[in-house]
């Protein structure tokens, strides 16, 4: 089985805008959703507090899953707000890596 870091395709933050989401979560557990917003709470508070960069695993609606490296300046229960002023749906987050 291929570990998310070497099935994913890295991206550019400003190919975002680009891109499709579907409307389904990609997790579907709700300790993994719990686990992915508490992730993403920490994730704006390295961006905020550190200008920290994380690597962000997502899927998109064609079922690609895609790999972004930027810092995330905001997290709610719906959207990550990333540096560039462009956004992720939280629902379509597979994971983080920080570093």
């Amino acid at each position: 089985m291929l570990t998310l870091e070497q099935s994913s395709e890295i991206i550019d933050k400003e190919q975002l805008d680009s891109l499709h989401f579907s409307p389904v979560d990609v997790l579907s557990l709700p300790a993994d959703r719990l686990w992915r917003q508490h992730e993403a709470e920490r994730a704006a508070t390295l961006g905020n507090g550190y200008h920290g960069k994380v690597d962000i695993y997502f899927q998109t609606a064609d079922g690609s899953v895609k790999r972004v490296c930027t810092t995330v300046w905001a997290a709610d229960a719906e959207f990550l707000t990333l540096k560039s002023g462009a956004s992720i749906p939280l629902r379509s987050v597979l994971g983080f890596d920080f570093f």
